[in-house]
């Protein structure tokens, strides 16, 4: 039996790989023999739970001749887990500072297997499942998840969850990354230790589970996914469905600007620029002549998808600078793109609205500063006037984004 020897990680102050990295080679003594697997089970307070786990864990693992130890990542359990997980042979690391992602971050750290198996500590899962997860890593596999919605057991999974919440929150995940992946949130699931470098992850909540999904998406790791039982949790539920539920949709949107910012911003831009151009060609529709109060109308539309798309461009240039994502077409237009480019068109759109307006201050002056008839060209001027000046700053908010820290 491998010698479990408790050995206690530092706490985690940020949640970058480079801190992780680091935290793996402070908490792996190199006098241990490092094991293949290491089964790392995030704890809140579950004394009812943790001994069986980390007892069945370490049994699974020795009965197919696994070489592997049990990490348990306490995340500020008052109820003495983590006192009874390390009495059963884990290791235990401490993560006072709650959350899910916090825990497996400080759990990731300490673990020195090859391999990673992630399961909760609330006994939903088989253990017995470990040697399927090894036989998928083994045959390739960077990223291995469980699939529970075609083998739930009877009070398992409340309703809701089962035929809206998780259905829901998978398939507009596979929606926006083209991932495979069937149940995105499944609890077990087992990841190489060589691809977390690639997945970077950060988050410190339950969409920790999401965000796994989507990097692994992003790098291309290769992932399978099979079928596994999912039983009722031993002990109270941490779950919180709709606080929960909003983190995971959050962290989906955050992560893809172009269907956040950049195609409605398009879109509205599109509506916008064609409303303002059908009232000054005198357009109507169904005998109806679009007037200035549509005008106004399309300049709104004009000035906030134009907002929109500096705000996707800015979030598409974090993503490849500072998250680790590939885009070609992109990067391709960083190089090429000079903050003088978006300086130059900013200030001749903003010129070419003053322009506009001047000639409109001008007429109503000569006129003898009588009532202003010029309603449409000064509400061109002024959307002009903010688009430009838009262009303008958002130039150099996307050249402060394309900085790269220099390769040392």
């Amino acid at each position: 039996m491998l010698d479990q020897r408790p050995v206690a990680a530092p706490r985690t102050p940020c949640y970058s790989w480079t801190v992780v990295t680091q935290l793996m080679r402070e908490v792996a003594p190199a006098q241990l023999p490092e094991p293949l697997v290491s089964v790392v089970i995030p704890c809140l307070n579950e004394a009812g739970n943790i001994v069986q786990c980390v007892t069945r864990a370490l049994e699974v693992m020795d009965e197919n001749g696994i070489s592997g130890e049990v990490v348990v990542a306490d995340n500020g359990s008052d109820d003495g887990s983590a006192a009874l997980a390390e009495a059963a042979g884990a290791i235990v690391v401490h993560q006072p500072r709650r959350g899910y992602g916090r825990a497996y971050l400080a759990g990731f750290a300490a673990a020195r297997g090859d391999y990673i198996i992630m399961v909760d500590a609330d006994l939903t899962y088989d253990f017995e499942e470990i040697p399927k997860f090894v036989s998928e890593l083994d045959a390739g596999a960077e990223l291995v998840m469980g699939n529970r919605m075609e083998n739930i057991q009877p009070g398992a999974m409340p309703w809701m969850n089962r035929y809206i919440g998780n259905p829901v929150l998978s398939g507009f995940l596979k929606l926006l990354y083209r991932t495979p992946v069937q149940d995105a949130h499944c609890g077990m699931r087992a990841v190489r230790r060589e691809a977390l470098p690639k997945l970077d992850l950060r988050s410190d909540g339950m969409e920790f589970a999401s965000e796994m999904v989507i990097r692994a998406s992003k790098a291309e790791l290769k992932v399978s996914e099979f079928a596994i039982a999912l039983h009722p949790r031993g002990g109270e539920s941490k779950l919180n469905p709709f606080n929960d539920g909003w983190r995971h949709v959050r962290l989906m949107l955050l992560y893809n600007p172009d269907f956040l910012f950049l195609v409605p911003g398009l879109l509205v831009a599109l509506v916008g620029a064609t409303t303002m151009a059908a009232v000054f060609a005198g357009a109507s529709l169904f005998g109806h002549t679009f007037l200035v109060h549509t005008l106004i109308g399309g300049s709104l539309l004009l000035v906030v998808g134009t907002q929109l798309l500096g705000f996707g461009l800015c979030g598409r240039i974090y993503a490849v600078n500072h998250l680790g994502d590939r885009d070609p077409w992109l990067e391709r237009r960083i190089a090429q793109f000079r903050l003088e480019h978006g300086l130059v068109l900013g200030s001749g759109v903003t010129i070419a609205g003053v322009v506009l307006g001047g000639i409109v201050l001008a007429q109503w002056i000569a006129n003898g500063l009588g009532s202003l008839a010029q309603e449409r060209v000064t509400i061109l001027a002024a959307t002009l006037v903010i688009v430009g000046i838009q262009v303008f700053f958002t130039s150099f908010l996307l050249s402060i984004l394309s900085l790269r820290r220099p390769q040392g």
